[in-house]
């Protein structure tokens, strides 16, 4: 099949095992990110299959229209970038493992490191030393500290028992079916949404981004938090109200958040008022940016990729459109 991958930006794939995959495919490997959709139409008009990089690239309607030769996307986990009725509509078949009992570990990694450098304020520490200046203020010690962990998930439940070994307590909130799975296991949950908030020294939110949970963090959820309280977030930015994280900020509610995901996306523009804010510690939504991870997604994309040139494919997220090209 010609194969084309979307958004590779370090070119990190043709160096990983998984890559061996693709050998008799002719694959095109697209190392830049491009918005406009005629511009996108035209590189991939011979593509008959795209290989996603999660959701750097938006799958609309008006694209998938544009690719005549189109008849299959490959990518891992959820897809609310990609217009799967469009998919269906056009023949076009979208297979994503959705990895059931799998964590990111890479994500919860990334939260932890977040934690620790926000709450040693690490950024100013090493900006600090590196002008000359020594030492620039007092950290916090993770260990007897409340960590308040918002989606009872795989990541969530990683990231907790990180926090355990380093001493900290864990508390829970979640959606109402989350938060009877986690008291079915004996986990603590916080008794009010508002303590939650209130009471937790750090907020992480480990939820995936739906049209149910769109906009679930909100300003009154920012209120209730402590003005030495740092919040974190590694999942979506979308969980969070439009423009609640910047006044929350502003109005010193949390003190500090450390965040790795932005509402655009790349966020290149250095004056944006969010990015630049004095009390934000940002990282450029690298939680699954590492070859590890890669190796591990790409081996199951690459895999839809063969099983649908064999005629068996897998993870199928619309089958009917299967049905209709059978």
């Amino acid at each position: 099949m010609k194969v084309h991958i979307l958004d590779d930006w370090f070119d990190t794939l043709q160096g990983l095992p998984c890559f061996g995959k693709l050998s008799g495919h002719d694959v095109k490997v697209w190392t830049d990110h491009v918005k406009d959709t005629d511009q996108l139409a035209a590189r991939l008009q011979r593509a008959e299959a795209l290989v996603l990089f999660r959701e750097r690239t938006n799958i609309t309607r008006d694209l998938i229209e544009k690719l005549p030769n189109l008849k299959l996307i490959s990518q891992r986990s959820v897809y609310p970038h990609v217009d799967v009725q469009a998919c269906s509509d056009n023949g076009v078949l979208l297979c994503s493992n959705m990895h059931g009992g799998t964590p990111s570990y890479a994500a919860a990694e990334l939260t932890c490191a977040l934690v620790m450098v926000g709450m040693r304020d690490l950024p100013a520490q090493m900006a600090s030393v590196k002008a000359g200046h020594w030492q620039a203020g007092v950290g916090k010690t993770l260990r007897g500290r409340q960590l308040g962990l918002y989606g009872y998930g795989r990541i969530a439940r990683a990231v907790a028992g990180y926090a355990e070994a380093f001493g900290m307590n864990v508390v829970w909130w979640s959606s109402e079916e989350g938060r009877a799975r986690a008291q079915a296991d004996g986990v603590q949950v916080a008794h009010s949404r508002e303590a939650f908030f209130g009471e937790s020294d750090v907020v992480s939110v480990h939820v995936r981004l739906k049209p149910n949970t769109r906009g679930i963090i909100t300003a009154s959820d920012f209120a209730q938090m402590q003005p030495g309280a740092l919040f974190v977030n590694t999942s979506r930015a979308g969980l969070i109200v439009p423009g609640a994280l910047l006044a929350a900020l502003n109005d010193g509610r949390p003190g500090k958040a450390a965040i790795d995901v932005f509402d655009t996306e790349p966020l290149t523009d250095s004056t944006d008022p969010l990015l630049s804010h004095p009390n934000l510690i940002a990282t450029p939504h690298i939680g699954f940016v590492t070859e590890d991870e890669f190796d591990l997604q790409f081996a199951d994309i690459f895999d839809q990729v063969n099983a649908f040139t064999k005629g068996a494919p897998i993870h199928m997220i619309n089958p009917e459109a299967w049905t209709i090209a059978g």
